[in-house]
């Protein structure tokens, strides 16, 4: 149980980390007029190829970096753009209004809309990179990134991202089933440890009262747990030098520690395709004793390398990113934001945990319901089609109705108290 707490608190202090990253980010590119002006460029040749021009165009594109004839159908068309749009939205409003992680959502959502595992994946790193580089290439908070510190873990990053990427393709060379079995029981086991640690989480904050309920883990860093004491008193050379500001001297760790710890984060972004951000901010400051001001800006200088390399040395190139797909992501994350953000403003605490669990839960119930018949495609598993088909149906519905049902309550939130959000923002 001990065991369970610990890696739960893990995993949200991530998933809260990789939150904030995106709501800043979306703050950030939505606040500056240039931003909004290059967003909206982009948007103009997808909107119009997809009204008037997508059935004579699409046959015409290359083979490769999402043509028509790429591994799986990537030409554009008007539905497949309203329904990115959505599928951003909702993990934009999971984002902004519970304080973690909606990308978690985004794959498996492309997955039950008929999108091929391992496009999927590309996709969402694509969309991830776009948004990085919009928002925090010039961010302030880049200031606080410790260039030794981030070259080095990036090193692991591109090793682990590389490692990912190539694990996926290979899976997909041997059979495309197995790719997305592969990739569907990933998820399945992230999704179902962190959607039932914060089932457990939300009620037992509601027995205690929401009060005595918080999520802020260590915010500084300045006092080491056990493991970076460890870690930190490993004098393997070279040593990298970091947080000279926050103790005398600042303090020390060696190289291996931190390519390990790049390695494992690329690993996760190049085979889940959400960037690594989740596990860069508790290895930091949990395992690696690095403060929080420090592992934010190295967190936001990562995301932007390790996303950008993975999305285009292991997907791109090969045909696995769907750009249409992932320009409608953005814009839709970009606005559901904003919106659930301004919500968390009116509504309890404890009810937010609440949707959250639920939302977590409805995408390992869509993962693991999907599985059953991909394992009985490959004759893995003793299971009939209809039957496959049917918990697949079943997991798929779950989903969007869990998901469905939390972004019309959080739109219909803020729709109803936009007067007491305008008082709040002017005040």
């Amino acid at each position: 149980m001990r065991f369970f707490n610990q890696w739960g608190q893990f995993m949200m202090a991530g998933a809260g980390a990789l939150a904030r990253w995106e709501i800043d980010n979306a703050r950030h590119i939505m606040g500056s007029k240039k931003l909004r002006i290059v967003l909206g460029l982009m948007l103009i040749p997808i909107i119009i190829g997809g009204i008037a021009l997508a059935d004579d165009i699409g046959p015409m594109l290359p083979d490769i970096l999402g043509g028509k004839k790429a591994y799986s159908p990537a030409f554009y068309s008007l539905g497949i753009f309203l329904v990115s749009i959505g599928i951003g939205m909702g993990a934009g409003l999971i984002t902004g209004c519970i304080g973690a992680g909606g990308g978690f959502i985004i794959a498996p959502a492309l997955m039950s809309a008929g999108i091929k595992g391992i496009l999927a994946v590309g996709t969402d790193l694509f969309h991830i990179f776009a948004k990085a580089i919009m928002g925090s290439v010039i961010h302030r908070k880049l200031g606080n990134v410790s260039v030794p510190l981030a070259a080095v873990f990036l090193i692991g990053a591109i090793i682990g991202a590389s490692a990912g990427g190539i694990i996926n393709r290979v899976l997909y060379e041997i059979n495309p089933i197995l790719s997305d079995a592969f990739i569907t029981t990933v998820y399945s086991f992230m999704l179902g440890f962190l959607g039932f640690y914060s089932l457990i989480d939300f009620l037992r904050c509601r027995k205690a009262g929401n009060s005595s309920c918080s999520h802020g883990g260590k915010t500084e860093g300045a006092e080491l747990g056990g493991m970076a004491k460890s870690l930190q008193n490993v004098k393997f050379p070279p040593m990298v030098s970091f947080d000279h500001d926050l103790t005398p001297g600042g303090r020390q760790i060696s190289w291996v520690f931190l390519v390990l710890s790049g390695i494992l984060v690329g690993l996760a972004a190049g085979i889940m395709g959400v960037g690594g951000g989740f596990l860069t901010f508790p290895i930091f400051v949990y395992v690696l004793g690095v403060s929080s001001m420090t592992t934010v800006g190295t967190d936001i200088f990562q995301i932007v390398f390790t996303a950008g390399f993975a999305s285009i040395s292991q997907y791109a190139i090969y045909g696995f990113i769907f750009y249409t797909l992932a320009m409608g992501m953005l814009l839709g994350s970009l606005l559901g934001i904003q919106i659930g953000a301004l919500v968390t403003k009116v509504v309890p605490g404890i009810t937010i945990r609440g949707f959250y669990a639920m939302a977590v839960l409805s995408g390992f119930i869509n993962r693991i319901f999907a599985l059953p018949g991909k394992l009985g495609e490959m004759d893995i598993l003793p299971i009939s089609p209809a039957l496959g088909s049917i918990l697949n149906e079943i997991g798929i519905w779950a989903f969007f109705i869990v998901i469905g049902g939390f972004s019309v309550w959080v739109i219909g939130t803020f729709l109803l108290n936009i007067k007491a959000l305008k008082g709040e923002e002017a005040r």
